[in-house]
């Protein structure tokens, strides 16, 4: 933006009230700040991507979704929207650094917290959250479908241990972490016995924190989503709907999911750019891609 002459000095000077949102993968500052990066570097430097994946195996990418969206998308929104309610306060805007190795580290507080006090082993797939506890893991299923179990708490464990079959003491220590392992295998080979639409006919509507892995394709048609409009058909694609949901300003989708500078000319015209000083900068200048 300061090569366009329109850097935060430039938009703090003409109004002092500005909330300047700044999103990079890296912050402004640090020895890293100007190096390419993509999600999977800003949740490597965080210890986030060390976390994930099963025990013995390298770590596992979780797509693109902790850092660009979860660390940087979501949270420079919320800084936004946090800078503006103080301005209107303070009469004063600010820059708002959101840098995705910062949003991906606050992210993983919680994790952090558990390793400082005892909670959380470095070693992958040994924890209650990462594949490691026989009660938060997926599990194939007859049909070569999947099962997803998070029956943490001991009142959603006991509904587990009931519609896999078992006796009320099968499995009677549920934190030992020594136990896991074959607590593992025995639920692997219960639920290996059936498809996973028949465990869902004995888990549906109970407490037990079990779901159908569900694809892509399966998502949008789940009873719960399509009662709730979870997904949505617009403008030929089947997408999200949006999220969050206000009871008074709804919020709705606006075109299709567009091609690299397929609507740029269009956008530009809504900001009232007129149409010469567009074209440079489609064509000459190259700020914006045609």
């Amino acid at each position: 933006m300061e090569r366009l002459g329109l850097g935060p000095d430039v938009a703090l000077k003409c109004n002092p009230r500005i909330v300047y949102g700044r999103m990079t993968g890296w912050g402004q500052t640090g020895p890293w700040a100007n190096t390419a990066g993509h999600d999977i570097d800003y949740i490597a430097l965080t210890g986030a991507l060390h976390t994930m994946g099963r025990a013995g195996q390298p770590p596992a990418p979780p797509l693109n979704l902790v850092g660009d969206y979860g660390g940087g998308a979501l949270y420079l929104a919320f800084g936004l929207l946090a800078g503006v309610i103080e301005a209107r306060t303070s009469g004063k805007g600010q820059v708002i650094d959101c840098a995705m190795i910062d949003g991906a580290a606050s992210l993983m507080t919680m994790f952090y917290g558990m390793k400082a006090t005892g909670h959380w082993s470095k070693a992958r797939g040994a924890n209650w959250l990462d594949g490691g506890a026989y009660f938060y893991d997926t599990y194939e299923c007859a049909d070569g479908q999947w099962l997803a179990i998070g029956s943490l708490e001991p009142q959603f464990h006991a509904l587990l241990v009931k519609g896999l079959g078992l006796e009320a003491d099968a499995f009677p220590a549920q934190m030992s972490r020594a136990e896991w392992p074959a607590h593992s295998n025995r639920v692997a080979e219960i639920v290996k016995t059936k498809a996973r639409d028949d465990w869902m006919k004995v888990f549906e509507g109970t407490d037990a924190c079990v779901a159908p892995v569900l694809s892509m394709d399966e998502a949008p048609k789940h009873p719960h989503n399509a009662e709730r409009k979870t997904f949505v058909e617009a403008f030929g694609a089947v997408q999200p709907g949006p999220a969050p949901r206000f009871s008074r300003t709804a919020g709705a989708i606006n075109g299709a999911p567009a091609m690299p500078g397929q609507q740029s000319e269009d956008v530009l015209k809504a900001w009232g750019i007129e149409a010469g000083r567009a074209a440079g900068f489609l064509k000459t200048a190259g700020v914006v891609q045609a």
